[in-house]
C-alpha cells in the first residue's frame, strides 16, 4: 500500500471518530497532538508506567549491589517482576495494536 493510500486512510478513519465522538474536524488531531485525554494520552501514560516501573527496579537492583541499608532482595525481585510483566502486557498491546492496523488497512472499500 503506497504512502498517499494510507494516508487517505488515515484521514478517513480520522473523519468517522469525529463524526462517531461529535467533535468538530480538527478535535482528534488537536487532542493527539496536546496530549488531552483519548487513546493517544491513555497509551503514552501507559508506556511512562512502564517506563517508571523498569526504573523504579532498576535503582532498587543498583541500590541492593551497592549495599544500601533499607533494600532488601525480596523487594527488588518483586519490582523485577513487576516490571517485566509491564513490558510483557505493553509489547502484547503493541502487537495487538498493529494486528487492528493490519486488518483495517487489508479491508476492501
Amino acid at each position: 500500500m503506497s504512502v498517499p493510500a494510507v494516508q487517505s486512510a488515515l484521514q478517513q478513519l480520522h473523519t468517522l471518530a469525529t463524526q462517531a465522538a461529535g467533535q468538530p474536524g480538527n478535535a482528534l488531531q488537536t487532542s493527539l497532538v496536546a496530549g488531552q485525554g483519548g487513546f493517544a494520552a491513555e497509551l503514552r501514560a501507559s508506556v511512562q508506567r512502564i517506563n517508571e516501573l523498569q526504573q523504579t527496579a532498576s535503582n532498587k537492583a543498583i541500590a541492593l549491589q551497592s549495599g544500601a541499608p533499607g533494600v532488601e532482595l525480596a523487594d527488588v525481585m518483586v519490582d523485577m517482576q513487576k516490571a517485566g510483566v509491564g513490558f510483557q502486557m505493553g509489547v502484547q498491546v503493541r502487537n495487538r495494536l498493529l494486528t487492528a492496523y493490519k486488518d483495517v488497512m487489508n479491508m476492501q472499500v
